[in-house]
């Protein structure tokens, strides 16, 4: 039997109690004015605690620290196939719902009821491993996490014409509409070149054109 999908900006229903449907919706531009102002208050506080050089490092091991994030969180959180009921739901409710109606405008970014407290982990979890340099590198996280979110929405609903945007776009919806095991990262493929996930049509298409150069 054919795998139920939208292609419709729809949605249903997930919770019979109306606080928790209601916060199961999020605007795109929610998480950047929630988000933005933490990460220039903890950039700039980090700053404080560390050199301009090891700080700027730090800022952007957050942001690599992120895209690693990304990929283990899509890969072996939300592709977790439980075999109970209720972890059939639950895994429906965190990310199935998005592959049955991935062109929900409404619910392709991370509601605050779950962002915000994971937020509050990380920013403690870092505290506790990385001393002085924490909130340098807690900044270039949720940077990072900002860029995922919004490049996640763009890919479900602009046309993004540009050759980033493009190559973005079509390598996101191949993990949709071709091979849900594979493109795992969003806001970018590192990762899924460093494990293998690559999509099999990205790979021969990167070869097609290697040969084309060799050639000319």
């Amino acid at each position: 039997m054919a795998k139920f999908v939208s292609n419709k900006n729809e949605t249903i229903r997930l919770f019979k109690n109306p606080f928790l449907e209601y916060f199961s919706h999020i605007h795109p531009a929610t998480p950047l004015i929630v988000f933005i102002p933490i990460m220039l208050a903890t950039s700039y506080f980090g700053y404080q605690q560390t050199s301009i050089i090891s700080g700027t490092v730090s800022f952007l091991l957050g942001i690599l620290l992120w895209t690693l994030m990304e990929y283990v969180i899509h890969r072996w959180a939300f592709h977790y196939h439980p075999k109970s009921e209720t972890g059939k739901r639950i895994h429906f409710l965190v990310h199935g719902i998005h592959h049955d109606y991935p062109r929900d405008a409404t619910r392709l970014v991370m509601p605050l009821l779950v962002s915000l407290p994971l937020a509050t982990m990380f920013f403690f979890a870092f505290k506790a491993l990385f001393g002085a340099y924490y909130l340098n590198i807690f900044s270039g996280f949720v940077l990072g996490y900002m860029a995922y979110d919004s490049i996640h929405y763009a890919t479900h609903h602009f046309t993004m014409n540009g050759k980033i945007g493009k190559f973005l776009r079509e390598y996101h919806l191949r993990h949709h509409y071709q091979d849900e095991h594979t493109a795992y990262g969003v806001s970018n493929p590192l990762w899924d070149y460093v494990f293998n996930t690559v999509p099999l049509k990205i790979k021969e298409k990167k070869k097609d054109s290697s040969l084309n150069i060799n050639v000319k």
